[in-house]
């Protein structure tokens, strides 16, 4: 009498090859259906790119409307689902780092250093940015000519940027989708909880719960990232074709150019000088959150993923739940130090403006202080505005760049999070606070894989069982 037993940890999880002998000796044939490959994630994103690069391209050669219009409500709910959690998760995950501070030796040291690195590589990128600038001339030659700019809908300035920190209830910035007002209110009371202490604990943990929930949800969206990929190339292509980067040739160039050499350049010698790391590493390890950046084109979007390679790169959970959320809304190199630099002496060029070496230092300042206006969303629209109110250029020429932005918005976006995850590799080495082995120990991560998903862990196979912060350092 033949039993069929469930598999257990002594049986082997693949199918015997078909015509071996089983126990009687005689040969039989297996009834399980082989599995199919598993397609890696970042071969998932690239193959969404390519399709929606020829679908983009079929809808707009053959006018194919219907095709058009997929492609467009595609793109548009995925970055509709992104939004939906941009609200509640930037509050909770906050409130919920504030609090972990708590929990880690130095906290004020860490988090003041953090700031430091955050506007010492915001000045490398807007310097990086001017100097291409100047040396090209973006805004030469294009045949765009004042009359082809427009007003953006909402712009920004120094009195809207210091006096809309601090919204006016509570209700509003969660409807309108203020991420600065939600930064404000999540960091006052996160404050407030670390000094209340015992009694907020039943807040600490349901705000916990919540960030763990919200995480989760965005996992999901995280998987759907592929489809979203293809309906956003693919809309770009259809509504603008390659005409469009034709005309704006030398300032994409740029665009790409300046965020490149950051992202390569000034990041890997900051890992190798600083921190004593191998950049390829990071760039191995990191490499699934920059990939989603560059699609999703969203900061706020891409923080799940970004904290979860951040701490396989051996930065403790503690800190980095702490320094990955404050980064997605302030640290912003690609939308407010590269780009703005960049688009101002565009835009300046274009409107027949001169600009002199005081421009150029506001520039600088505009970038280096006021990157938290970015607040993590696609597009860097009010960035822009708040540089060019400050320049006395005109709005108008804001609506020049808007059709090429969503082409720009992927590589600055990538930028951002590529620096929002080197940083604090770089104060946690300088703190000794690194896990040196979970850094060279970490292996490329699949957003989609059995490992993926919040709260995996974060030690060379994931995170649990990493000592306390500060132990490290107080052996060193």
């Amino acid at each position: 009498m033949s039993v069929t037993t469930a598999s257990s940890p002594d049986s082997p999880d693949t199918p015997e090859p078909s015509g071996s002998p089983g126990p009687s000796g005689t040969a039989r044939t297996s009834g399980r259906t082989p599995r199919l490959p598993r397609v890696p994630f970042w071969a998932q994103i690239l193959l969404g790119l390519v399709l929606g690069v020829l679908l983009g391209w079929a809808a707009r050669t053959w006018d194919v409307a219907w095709l058009a219009a997929t492609l467009e409500r595609t793109g548009g709910l995925f970055v509709q689902l992104l939004k939906l959690a941009v609200a509640p998760l930037v509050f909770f995950a906050i409130l919920v780092s504030i609090t972990n501070l708590r929990k880690v030796n130095n906290a004020a040291r860490l988090a003041s250093r953090t700031l430091l690195w955050f506007m010492a590589t915001s000045l490398i990128a807007v310097a990086i940015g001017l100097t291409i600038g100047l040396l090209t001339n973006p805004g030469a030659g294009t045949g765009l000519t004042p009359a082809d700019g427009a007003r953006p809908e909402s712009a920004g300035s120094w009195l809207d940027f210091l006096t809309g920190i601090v919204p006016a209830n509570v209700i509003t910035p969660f409807t309108e989708l203020n991420v600065l007002q939600i930064v404000f209110m999540a960091a006052v009371a996160g404050i407030a909880a670390l000094k209340i202490g015992e009694p907020a604990r039943p807040v600490l943990e349901f705000s916990e719960s919540v960030l763990a929930l919200l995480q989760k949800a965005l996992w999901w969206v995280i998987r759907l990232a592929p489809l979203g990929t293809a309906g956003l190339i693919g809309n770009a292509i259809a509504a603008y074709g390659w005409d469009l980067i034709g005309k704006y040739a030398t300032f994409t160039a740029d665009v790409y150019i300046g965020c490149a050499l950051v992202m390569f350049g000034v990041y890997p010698l900051l890992l190798a000088t600083v921190a004593k790391v191998s950049p390829l590493q990071f760039y191995r390890g990191a490499w699934p959150a920059i990939q989603l950046a560059f699609v999703s084109r969203s900061s706020v979007g891409t923080m799940p993923v970004t904290q979860r390679v951040t701490e396989r790169l051996g930065v403790p959970r503690e800190y980095a739940s702490f320094a990955v959320p404050f980064g997605a809304t302030t640290k912003m190199d690609g939308c407010a130090a590269v780009y703005p630099a960049l688009a101002a002496i565009f835009i300046a060029e274009i409107f027949g403006v001169q600009l002199g070496i005081g421009d150029y230092l506001l520039i600088v300042f505009v970038s280096v202080i006021g990157s938290a206006a970015t607040a993590g969303l696609t597009g860097a629209t009010v960035m822009l505005t708040l540089t060019l109110s400050t320049l006395g250029l005109p709005l108008e020429g804001v609506g020049l760049l808007l059709a090429i932005d969503p082409v720009l918005d992927m590589m600055r976006t990538a930028t951002n999070v590529a620096g929002q995850s080197a940083v604090p590799i770089v104060v946690a080495a300088r703190e000794k606070i690194l896990d040196r082995e979970a850094y060279d120990s970490a292996t490329l991560f699949d957003p989609v894989g059995p490992d993926a998903g919040p709260g995996a862990g974060s030690s060379p196979e994931g995170g649990a069982g990493r000592e306390p912060v500060g132990a490290a350092a107080g052996r060193a």
